[in-house]
């Protein structure tokens, strides 16, 4: 039975006063008591005991059919009949209570029927197929929802299995999640009675679980009073201290806030802006947390003001006349408008200041946005229907309205607990899951979108995509620079994915380190402990480890995998696949248009930056020009390889040959500081150049046949390659090319860019030797 609730006059949880400001008065539980005893009414008349309900309902919803809520009171009164809660009141009074809090936040006729009834499978006679026969499915959906599951055929895992059943049912229909966080709150309200340890209890789970939960799903008028009631069970002596600071802040003669609020609608008058601005009261926790951050208390620090208008424009201009006419404190400005929340939260925050120092923080939304502000997904009704009448909150204007829930985090609440594989682990991550109160929200390449908690990774952002095909991630870019797979990401930033080929991708003991998400977790303890000894299992060794060296230091041209490529797959089957790849590429580069093939020895680097390296190639003078010595030799430096169009120096060297280098070659740098006199020297008319350029890929099979087909496309000629062998299934290319046109390079490097397995294409760069 539910009825963990008590008589209120029993000592226990005080409620908060500012609570009670926000809310309907409360139910008399003692009038709806004796509504109760005399029994049901005539068959076409409402029952005096839910006329509350009946008031609230037509406040929100004035032509809704009230002949559901008749039947579902007489069936719900005459099947609990007899039962009484532990404070002795008729146990009807319990869901009578639930449905007015949902009726006063403004939930539709077949939540508030649902709520009559969601106790009675559970508790009476009433069967599942009884109430759909009488009220049709979606009652009987959002009953079964609700329904605990019995303690006697789960034992200890009969709560957490509930939450479980609860969840997945939320995932078709949130207002199953409405209705329980409804009945937690009248429980709460009530919980004077009970044993203190069985209060402790109660209110750990509703902090851990009940207001997270109300917290995603926007509806903040629940989730604050429920923060307060715990707030009382669980730290009684921050409560009543904090209580405290309030009385003394009531008595105080002078009140900042309705000051503010005074000079605010002088401002938005003299705008001729139609505007109500109202003083908001902090409910307790919230007043907890400011004094913690801030110290002592000033008379604005008790409240914030809530300016309501109209139109979404209004609010900006609002906006306008304030920061114009008053003192803004430009930090605190958000805008929750055009970038809402992800549980559909709306508004501007902003804060004003005065001369004497007091700060006040300011809402300004429409009176729409405030009624899904507080009521969150209860004021969306249905929301897996088009609304009949006027466009509700949520609603796109196209038919289809916004859930908060999807694709977002209950989405993936839905993924990782099927994935989870004992009741334990369920119960453990999903307090963790939603300790997590911030989400953000990532781009891929594509379009789409990816909804993550603050502080998840690359690693989440894969399984988040992927699912268990993440295994294969190897490397990501985060707004198009190479970065590992235990960076952080932030909102708006933009993720790709590098994928690997291999089916039988391992992932890594060390992404555990990095993975935020439950998801992510539990997918790589799964693979771990059905591969125990595996290699990726005992986590390999990555460009994290001891004695490595990251290579995204180094240019930026390498992308880690945080240790998730095994040594068994990085230096065997790669390595095979690569040498097996190099004896196909020495043909395909003749046949694709190297001509000359591949040179699998030696490099095109002029180590010495003196120009007699085997790849410092000799120019006619129409290439490049001396100024003042038409007639001397010219050789393009290996170690940067410059083309035309690139600006360019040079120095003698041996034999009467000028050497020319790019100006930001390292090696410019170590001949002026040797005292060597640089040659002026110009490009001439032609137009075809030689160029060695680096490519940075992972190891997968024909990838060399692959890249040298793209370069050929492009009309290069290979000179040379050089293919460093594997390391971490990373490999290291550099390819001396000749093009018939400078202008070709940027094409050619896209294309090569665009072979799949290559994420960095980039011209040499060698640092000055040393020593």
């Amino acid at each position: 039975m539910s009825a963990e609730a008590t008589n209120p006059a029993t000592p226990g949880p005080v409620v908060p006063a500012a609570a009670r400001r926000r809310s309907r008065p409360r139910i008399d539980l003692r009038r709806l008591g004796r509504a109760a005893l005399l029994g049901p009414t005539a068959r076409d008349r409402l029952p005096d005991a839910i006329s509350h309900v009946v008031d609230a309902h037509r406040a929100h919803h004035p032509d809704a059919g009230l002949e559901p809520l008749r039947r579902a009171y007489v069936l719900a009164e005459s099947s609990h009949r007899g039962q009484m809660r532990k404070s002795g009141e008729p146990y009807i009074t319990h869901p009578l209570a639930v449905t007015l809090i949902l009726a006063e936040l403004g939930a539709e006729t077949t939540t508030l029927t649902a709520s009559l009834l969601h106790d009675t499978v559970e508790d009476t006679e009433v069967t599942l197929d009884q109430v759909g026969a009488e009220f049709g499915e979606e009652v009987r959906y959002l009953v079964d929802g609700v329904t605990k599951l019995e303690k006697v055929d789960y034992g200890a895992a009969a709560e957490p299995e509930t939450f479980r059943k609860m969840l997945v049912a939320t995932g078709n229909d949130v207002r199953v999640m409405s209705i329980k966080l409804a009945d937690r709150l009248h429980n709460m309200r009530t919980l004077g009675v009970m044993r203190p340890e069985k209060q402790a209890r109660i209110a750990k789970v509703t902090r851990d679980v009940l207001i997270p939960l109300a917290e995603r799903l926007g509806v903040q008028a629940i989730k604050t009073e429920l923060e307060d009631l715990v707030f009382a069970i669980l730290h009684p002596e921050e409560y009543q201290h904090t209580r405290e600071l309030i009385a003394e802040n009531a008595a105080r003669a002078d009140d900042p806030l309705a000051e503010f609020a005074d000079a605010m609608r002088a401002v938005l008058r003299e705008a001729d802006i139609q505007a109500e601005v109202l003083i908001r009261p902090r409910h307790l926790v919230s007043l907890h947390r400011v004094s913690r951050k801030r110290g002592q208390l000033r008379g604005a620090d008790f409240g914030r003001l809530l300016v309501l208008v109209t139109e979404d424009a209004d609010c900006y201009a609002v906006l306008g006349e304030l920061h114009t006419c008053m003192t803004p404190v430009v930090s605190e400005f958000k805008d929750f408008i055009a970038v809402p929340k992800f549980n559909l939260y709306q508004s501007l925050h902003t804060a004003l200041a005065r001369e004497d120092g007091q700060v006040a923080e300011v809402l300004i939304r429409t009176h729409l946005m405030h009624k899904v502000a507080e009521a969150g997904v209860v004021a969306l009704g249905n929301p897996y229907s088009a609304p009949a009448e006027e466009q509700a909150p949520g609603d796109t204007g196209d038919g289809e309205r916004v859930d908060p829930t999807r694709p977002g985090w209950l989405s993936r609440l839905l993924d990782w607990q099927r994935a989870a594989p004992d009741t334990d682990t369920f119960w453990s991550t999903l307090r963790e899951d939603l300790a997590q109160d911030r989400e953000i929200t990532v781009f891929r390449p594509d379009g789409g979108t990816l909804g993550l908690p603050e502080g998840a990774t690359c690693v989440d952002a894969a399984y988040a995509q992927y699912g268990e095909d993440a295994h294969a991630c190897l490397g990501a870019r985060v707004n198009g620079r190479l970065a590992t797979l235990s960076t952080v990401l932030r909102d708006g930033d933009t993720v790709q994915l590098l994928m690997g080929q291999d089916p039988a991708s391992e992932p890594s003991r060390k992404w555990l380190e990095h993975a935020h998400t439950p998801a992510a977790r539990i997918a790589i303890q799964r693979w771990l402990a059905t591969h125990a000894g595996a290699p990726g299992a005992d986590g390999g060794e990555g460009p994290d480890s001891p004695g490595t060296t990251d290579p995204a230091a180094t240019n930026d041209r390498a992308a880690t995998n945080d240790g998730s490529e095994t040594n068994d797959r990085a230096n065997g089957r790669a390595a095979t696949n690569d040498r097996a790849d190099a004896t196909q590429t020495a043909g395909a580069g003749r046949r694709a248009g190297g001509r000359r093939g591949t040179r699998a020895a030696g490099t095109a680097e002029d180590a010495a930056g003196t120009g007699t390296g085997p790849a410092s190639t000799a120019r006619p003078a129409a290439a490049i020009a001396v100024s003042g010595r038409p007639d001397a030799g010219v050789r393009l430096a290996g170690c940067c390889t410059p083309v035309p169009s690139d600006e360019v120096t040079g120095f003698d060297v041996r034999g009467g040959v000028v050497t020319v280098h790019r100006v930001e070659c390292a090696v410019v740098a170590r001949m002026k500081d040797a005292g060597r006199a640089e040659v002026d020297v110009r490009w001439g008319d032609t137009t075809a150049c030689r160029v060695t350029l680096v490519a940075e890929s992972f190891g997968r099979p024909h990838l060399l046949a692959d890249l040298t087909e793209a370069i050929a496309l492009e009309g290069a000629e290979i000179v040379s390659a050089t293919v460093a062998p594997p390391t971490q299934q990373r490999v290291h290319h550099t390819y001396t090319l000749s093009l018939p046109d400078a202008a070709g390079l940027p094409a050619l490097m896209r294309a090569m860019r665009d072979v799949p397995g290559v994420y960095d294409v980039s011209r040499t760069r060698n640092q000055a030797p040393t020593g």
